[in-house]
């Protein structure tokens, strides 16, 4: 199996692949936009990590430019009716943080902005992958639910952060720009120990998006 690739990037296609070469072997990766948009020019030295995924007629290679995706992938790909095609098309469309968030906050319209996703499976990919969350430690969903709370009740967290964002709808910010802006503002509050109280969330993201 191939965990990572180091080697010149001899050749990048604006849809979903490279090429790298690596000691006169050149591997076709198939990357998101994201990861694309990360890679020097060719020809330079590149660096990905790979997801190896064996079929019967073939050996394909996934590449990312961070772990964090790269762990994305993997979740979405245990999702029924997720291939490893529409993980990258998600990927593509959404950052992780936005897709994580999504999640959190129950919010399908923005898992259907993705080629190929959707209502039924965006509300699969919810259902499947809102208790698997919280396993990325980057994410905002890494914050638990209160002692006290019902398992079955969303975190407190993801509350907020829909308020924040119905909030900062009405002031006339797109979901779309405010949502991870809103996300980061209270992952630095809890990591502050400052908690999640949604006016200071609004004040915060407010803040932040007027920069």
């Amino acid at each position: 199996m191939i965990g990572q690739l180091t080697g010149l990037l001899i050749e990048q296609n604006e849809a979903d692949r490279c090429i790298i070469d690596v000691n006169g072997v050149g591997y076709v990766v198939f990357t998101s936009n994201r990861t694309l948009a990360r890679l020097p020019r060719p020809p330079e030295v590149a660096r990905v990590l790979i997801e190896t995924i064996v079929r019967e007629d073939a050996i394909l290679l996934y590449g990312f430019a961070e772990s964090y995706e790269r762990d994305w992938f993997r979740l979405l790909t245990t999702v029924q009716g997720v291939g490893v095609r529409m993980a990258l098309s998600i990927l593509s469309t959404l950052s992780p943080d936005e897709i994580s968030t999504a999640i959190m906050t129950a919010d399908k319209a923005t898992l259907t902005r993705a080629p190929g996703v959707g209502a039924r499976l965006a509300v699969r990919i919810l259902t499947e992958l809102s208790g698997k969350v919280a396993s990325l430690s980057d994410s905002i969903a890494t914050v638990v639910v209160p002692e006290g709370k019902d398992k079955g009740s969303r975190p407190q967290t993801a509350q907020t952060l829909s308020d924040a964002l119905l909030a900062l709808e009405g002031l006339g910010f797109r979901r779309v720009e405010s949502q991870p802006v809103v996300a980061k503002v209270i992952k630095r509050l809890t990591d502050e120990g400052k908690g999640s109280e949604l006016d200071l969330v609004i004040r915060e993201s407010l803040r932040e998006l007027a920069r």
